[in-house]
């Protein structure tokens, strides 16, 4: 007797929003790939055909027209091989669906029943959720199709499909990045596997959009939970696996409490029989199983990717950097070197009377290092000139924040007419330490089109800094800029300290406050310091309408400012 199995591809592809003709392009591309290694199903990731997420393009319905017309381009070059491709869906509504496209025609779409509505998802806005559960049979194998959120609740459309005989669930995804996301994905996909007795095929986009990164780690795991095949991390790749459909069906047999979940239970709607693609000869396959990548590896490469895919999306090729020898520069410099190649960066260096000798040594070290070029352009001429020009209106006043932040502003104003001149992407350095306290100056070092590290603390900045130089042959970070105390050198002997809480003790209140949203009482319950957390509240609080005009940057954490944290700017609770 003839084993019942079924290669399967897992199609991990890096797609933009709006591109459909492009989109479409790579779809078709993968499949003559997943095709030509002998595969019997393709699985790409969820709206692939759009991109994710959409957003407001959605309310276009010439877009969604377009979309569709992709779609039926796709399915009619789709032979020898069955596809399963995410699109939107035009019925009575629109809906966030996947296409099973077979023999040239599209011969079934399931609809996205769970619609994610918290955090960065914001699809009930969209798209109306689905209700049926389809099943389809392939080579005498039998798989369901769902799409990303429908799989993260115990109960739901894979179940059904298991409960009717599905022995294979395909799921598609658009599921963005955060730091240690992949091991809790992996674990929930591990018991759907082995709650539903039944092989999962799981398969994520990859790529940055916006703010959002998506990891890609495509995986597929057999009945018992065991993770059997792995998608590199922030890469495109076509994974392909053989499954074995009978070894499923031998666990269920062993497995009464399915009997009894069966009778209990709704199961899968209606089911479809595909005919069979010619049979072909082809030798056992081993599939792949990547390696995982550890912190800070992981979110270093997020960075990476987030940061090249908002540059190049947007049609930038070069990109300019405020150095300033201290260690947030030192760290997108690097970050921007590894994503875009070091002859596409230019670091400026804007020294002024309170630069030290140290700082801009460190900035050409660590240009030098990197291989990319950087330029002076002195301020201490334009801040003269102002400061004799605002002389009569700040008269009787004392030196302090204004004139600081002066100089924060001159070198923005440098840095866009730069970017104005020569057409280069402004990339910003501001950590999120910084962005949460409002320790930033509007119009000055947060001028620009990116902010790279925005969600990320200024403990994690060392870190990341200190990973980097383990990388290559030597380090790149000066090790001076990894020593000094951090300071905006506005003025002199200034320190991060003089207005900040150390760092050790203002990162935990931020992530406590920020990330898990917990009360001042409870952060004090922690044993931080009483004083120090309702000032920092009250510090994080009065800067959302900094944060509101900030640029984009990549999303690392569980909770960043923008898509995920939003908070009224006209707001009194303190708590």
């Amino acid at each position: 007797m003839k084993t019942r199995s079924l290669r399967i591809a897992l199609a991990q592809i890096n797609p933009t929003v709006g591109d459909l003709a492009g989109n479409t392009a790579k779809i078709a591309d993968y499949l003559e790939r997943a095709r030509a290694a002998g595969a019997d199903l393709v699985a790409f990731p969820e709206l692939a055909v759009t991109g994710y997420p959409p957003e407001d393009l959605l309310l276009k319905p010439q877009f969604v027209r377009d979309n569709l017309a992709q779609l039926r381009r796709l399915a009619a070059t789709c032979h020898g091989i069955t596809a399963v491709v995410g699109f939107v869906d035009l019925a009575d509504d629109l809906y966030n669906a996947a296409a099973i496209l077979h023999d040239g025609e599209i011969v079934g779409v399931y609809h996205k029943e769970y619609l994610p509505n918290y955090g960065v998802f914001d699809e009930e806005r969209y798209f109306r959720r689905g209700g049926e559960s389809p099943i389809f049979s392939l080579r005498g194998t039998t798989f369901g199709v769902s799409v990303c959120e429908d799989i993260w609740y115990p109960v739901g459309p894979p179940t059904r499909q298991a409960m009717a005989g599905a022995e294979v669930l395909v799921n598609i995804n658009a599921s963005p990045y955060h730091a240690g996301k992949r091991l809790f994905r992996e674990k929930m996909l591990a018991t759907r596997a082995a709650d539903n007795s039944a092989i999962v095929c799981y398969v994520n986009t990859v790529g940055g959009q916006d703010e959002l990164v998506f990891d890609g780690a495509s995986a597929v795991f057999d009945q018992q939970g065991q993770i059997v095949a792995r998608a590199v991390e922030f890469a495109e790749e076509l994974l392909v696996a053989d499954v074995d459909a009978e070894a499923v069906f031998r666990a269920r047999l062993h497995d009464p409490r399915r009997r009894q979940a069966i009778a209990a239970e709704p199961t899968a709607s209606q089911s479809a029989v595909l005919a069979d693609v010619a049979a072909r000869e082809r030798p056992p396959l081993e599939a792949r199983l990547a390696a995982p990548l550890e912190a800070p590896a992981e979110v270093y490469q997020a960075l990476v990717l987030g940061t090249r895919d908002y540059v190049h999306k947007n049609g930038f090729q070069k990109v300019l950097i405020g150095l300033s020898g201290g260690i947030d520069s030192s760290l997108v410099a690097a970050i921007a070197a590894d994503a875009l190649g070091p002859e596409q960066v230019m670091g400026v260096s804007m020294p002024s009377r309170y630069s030290s000798a140290g700082s801009k040594d460190d900035a050409v070290a660590l240009a030098d290092n990197l291989g990319m070029a950087i330029k002076t352009v002195p301020i201490e001429e334009m801040f003269g000139a102002a400061l004799h020009t605002l002389a009569p209106s700040f008269q009787g006043t004392e030196p302090g924040l204004a004139e600081e932040n002066l100089q924060a502003r001159l070198r923005g104003n440098i840095m866009m007419a730069l970017s104005n001149k020569f057409g280069h992407l402004v990339l910003t350095t501001g950590n999120k330490s910084e962005m949460a306290t409002g320790y930033a100056t509007l119009y000055g070092d947060m001028a620009g089109g990116f902010a790279v590290i925005k969600d990320v603390l200024k403990g994690e900045v060392y870190e990341l800094c200190r990973y980097r130089n383990t990388l290559g042959e030597k380090p790149v970070i000066p090790p001076a800029v990894l020593e000094k105390p951090p300071s905006a050198e506005l003025r002199p002997d200034q320190k991060d300290s003089d207005s900040l809480p150390p760092y050790p003790i203002l990162d935990p209140i931020l992530h406590a406050y920020v990330e898990e949203d917990r009360s001042a009482e409870e952060i004090v319950a922690l044993g931080c310091p009483e004083e120090t957390v309702r000032r920092v509240i009250a510090l994080v609080d009065r800067s959302e309408y900094k944060r509101r005009q900030a640029p984009p940057g990549v999303k690392i954490s569980p909770r960043a400012f923008g898509r995920d944290r939003r908070l009224p700017i006209t707001n009194r609770y303190r708590g």
